[in-house]
């Protein structure tokens, strides 16, 4: 006999765990299925150790090029073996917090496999054997894993995915880096500044392919000063491993000529593909070609009962867009009716500076057929950024005829902080009038974004109106 439940989610990433907190706050008898630990990739092989990682090696990229700190950077080193003791003791920390909370809602939390056996019943595989479990509802929230190349497969010590570099107990001399998307930038920028020498191959002509071209043509001149090897229109086609080094052989898109680099290790930061295949067999009705389920507005699947978020479901591949989609496939498979909606999802980059962006691009919004008008205002006039001694960003936004905010990109310290006022009016439709008339601390970087708003009107306080 099957063991009955209101609601089971197969996957305890953020978009799997939040969707079992917001189930069961509705008062739904929820069990969660995870593979793993809870959290995921992104708390325990992801966001979360990167962005230790990266705080940890930006402490110590600032004191070693600080021009008035004196005497005693010859004797003081980074202790990378501590800085790994430490990022395993804070996703440890999230993920204990986590643990407790979904205890003390009342969610049963199983650790092992699960496939779905028909609408309602799922068949769970743990350590203790097989059981059935029934539900009225199903959430699918298994994620997605680094896609390798067609001829260069991970092996885990020499061709490597973001789950291994964050987890080097040595600092390696040298990196290729595959793929110029955030993993590869920030994992780059990590082990650039630990000593490591750092290449980024990426096929397409930007960095970041999807972000302003701008603000991404920006963002790679500071990359470079800072000393990353970034090489835009570079197809891969061949890659060799041999005597503990990888070597890269292909074709630079823009001159024709070959090239080839090697390195210690290469990391394939150049796309994810979902992890979709216990769906294949069974239920493969609701899979695209690229192995995506397959939803509508409400996250709902072509199966009755049936829906599916974050990366499972393509797009944007955001753990907070997953977290946001647990929340709304949460509350529809409790009988609410919320749909999801895309065009005010924020995205950051978590480099030096940082890159934040919503909503359309100034490509995008011209080929919408839009009469934009742009709102961009430099950080070498604001009074914050200068005393970080970061004045090279600048903040873009981008209007409609009307006004309205349609997109908005900061290169900043902080971006990613800054960029949900700028979520907010691009969900809402506020216009450039509301930002620039919203009062700004001072002094802080925040204030970049009002005199975009003002700059977009011809009204900007701190630069010339041209």
């Amino acid at each position: 006999m099957s063991e009955k439940r209101d609601l089971i989610i197969i996957g305890g990433g953020p978009g799997g765990y939040v969707a079992a907190l917001r189930a069961a706050q509705l008062r739904k008898k929820v069990t969660v299925i995870e593979e793993d630990r809870i959290g995921g990739t992104c708390m325990n092989y992801g966001c979360i150790p990167t962005k230790f990682l990266l705080s940890q090696t930006k402490t110590w990229d600032e004191l070693k090029h600080s021009p008035r700190i004196e005497g005693w950077k010859e004797t003081v080193r980074l202790n990378w073996p501590g800085v790994q003791k430490e990022k395993r003791a804070v996703v440890e920390r999230l993920v204990r917090g986590t643990e407790f909370l979904l205890e003390r809602n009342g969610v049963e939390v199983l650790k092992g496999r699960a496939k779905l056996r028909s609408e309602r019943a799922v068949l769970f595989q743990g350590p203790a054997g097989e059981r059935e479990l029934e539900a009225e509802k199903t959430i699918l929230a298994t994620g997605s894993t680094s896609a390798g190349l067609p001829f260069l497969k991970p092996d885990g010590s020499t061709v490597i995915t973001h789950l291994e570099a964050l987890d080097f107990e040595d600092v390696p001399r040298s990196l290729v880096v595959v793929g110029a998307g955030a993993i590869g930038l920030e994992i780059g920028t990590i082990y650039s500044r630990v000593g490591t020498e750092v290449t980024v191959l990426e096929i397409l002509p930007t960095i970041l392919p999807g972000t302003d071209r701008q603000m991404a043509s920006r963002l790679e001149r500071l990359l470079k000063k800072q000393g990353l090897k970034i090489f835009t229109e570079m197809r891969i086609e061949e890659g060799v491993c041999e005597a503990g080094r990888v070597s890269l052989r292909g074709t630079c898109l823009k001159t024709g000529q070959l090239f080839e680099f090697g390195a210690e290790k290469v990391l394939l930061a150049a796309g994810r593909r979902p992890n979709s295949e216990f769906l294949r067999h069974g239920f493969g009705q609701l899979l695209d070609r690229g192995g995506f389920v397959q939803v509508n507005a409400r996250l709902e699947t072509a199966v009755p009962g049936i829906y599916a978020l974050g990366d499972l479901i393509g797009g944007k591949l955001l753990a907070h867009k997953a977290s946001h989609e647990g929340v709304i496939a949460a509350e529809n498979a409790a009988g609410g009716s919320a749909e999801m909606k895309y065009q005010a999802l924020p995205m950051a980059v978590f480099t030096e500076p940082e890159l934040a962006s919503v909503g359309l691009t100034e490509d995008e919004a011209k080929a919408a057929g839009l009469q934009v008008q742009i709102g961009l205002f430099s950080l070498q006039a604001n009074g914050r950024a200068v005393t970080l001694e970061s004045p090279e960003g600048m903040v873009k936004i981008i209007a409609a005829q009307d006004d309205r905010v349609v997109g908005a990109h900061i290169l900043a310290p902080f971006a990613s902080e800054m960029i949900p006022e700028m979520t907010l009016a691009v969900g809402k439709g506020l216009t450039v009038q509301d930002v620039s008339q919203t009062i700004h601390v001072h002094p802080t970087v925040s204030e970049a974004m009002m005199e975009a708003a003002l700059k977009a009107k011809g009204m900007a306080l701190h630069a010339l109106n041209q």
